[in-house]
């Protein structure tokens, strides 16, 4: 009912305690509150925030357009809406090392559990484009110094998403990954997300390199093969994100009933694939509410 009920300062505890396990966690992308909840229901671990995601939604492509108010109040919508920790797309974190220092502090009072803060230069792009350009190592290492000394909450995770990998070809690309992965570490990053790792081998490789916490991206139709849950914990992942995924489905559904009114005038056949009333009420405690007023729940939803 209402809001979260765990204090964010608990949900980062939380996050941090099952990171240190070992344990691989899996965050699905949320792509508006209501998802955030039924992410929980489900027995996921967190809730992940995509920066393309939040563009998407703005009708924007992920270039860097959306801002740090826009950022923080969707994730403050999303993160309160569920007992998850939330992590969220920082990008580079808006600006210079002081904008990135007013990032985080915005972020923590959003409840946001964590954020990863990227080496791209801006504008940037989608991670899983080509063209893509990264700053210089002591630009990024700058970021996420500016981003450790702001945090208040010691137990906020400040991780550093790298980008460099997608500069090279082959080897030389994966080395510039784990030498850019430790400068990181070494400038205080929490965790490290290496974005556009192509194999397996590569997440392996970016794992041994570091002594943190690693993040897998599996997002769809992007330069990273799609490995199982299993894969990745067995290689010592320690969290996947499906960042984009849930958006996709859900408009993949939308074009089609959009389709099927067009060519039928009606949804009679497409009742089965939808999310019933019922359903819906009891995942945001419709129910609950009558604590406070007992005309709001009067009623019965057949199935």
């Amino acid at each position: 009912m209402l809001y979260s009920k765990t204090d964010p300062a608990e949900k980062r505890r939380i996050l941090r305690e099952r990171l240190a396990s070992g344990e691989l966690l899996r965050f699905p992308g949320a792509f508006n509150p209501l998802s955030a909840r039924l992410i929980e229901r489900k027995g996921f671990d967190g809730v992940y925030i995509s920066g393309a995601v939040l563009s998407a939604d703005l009708g924007l492509p992920d270039i860097g357009l959306t801002t740090l108010s826009e950022v923080a109040g969707r994730g403050e919508q999303i993160a309160r809406m569920t007992e998850l920790p939330a992590i969220i797309d920082a990008d580079t974190g808006f600006g210079e090392p002081m904008n990135v220092a007013r990032t985080i502090q915005q972020l923590e009072n959003a409840g946001i559990a964590g954020a990863h803060i990227e080496d791209q230069i801006n504008p940037k792009r989608c991670g899983h484009l080509d063209g893509k350009s990264v700053v210089d190592e002591g630009t990024a290492t700058k970021r996420i110094r500016a981003a450790v000394d702001a945090r208040r909450d010691p137990n906020f995770l400040i991780m550093a998403r790298t980008d460099i990998r997608a500069t090279a070809d082959g080897p030389t690309g994966l080395s510039l990954a784990k030498d850019r992965a430790k400068a990181l570490v070494d400038a205080g990053a929490d965790a490290i997300f290496p974005e556009a790792m192509r194999t397996l081998d590569e997440f392996a490789a970016v794992r041994e390199a570091v002594d943190v916490p690693i993040l897998a991206n599996m997002t769809e139709f992007g330069k990273s093969e799609l490995f199982s849950t299993q894969q990745l914990a067995d290689i010592g992942v320690n969290i996947v994100i499906w960042p984009v995924s849930m958006l996709r489905i859900a408009m993949g559904a939308t074009e089609r009933a959009l389709d099927e009114l067009n060519r039928v005038g009606h949804l009679s056949d497409k009742l089965d694939e939808m999310q019933h009333r019922a359903d819906l009420y009891e995942l945001i405690d419709y129910e609950d509410y009558n604590h406070f007023d007992t005309n709001v729940f009067n009623f019965t939803v057949e199935k």
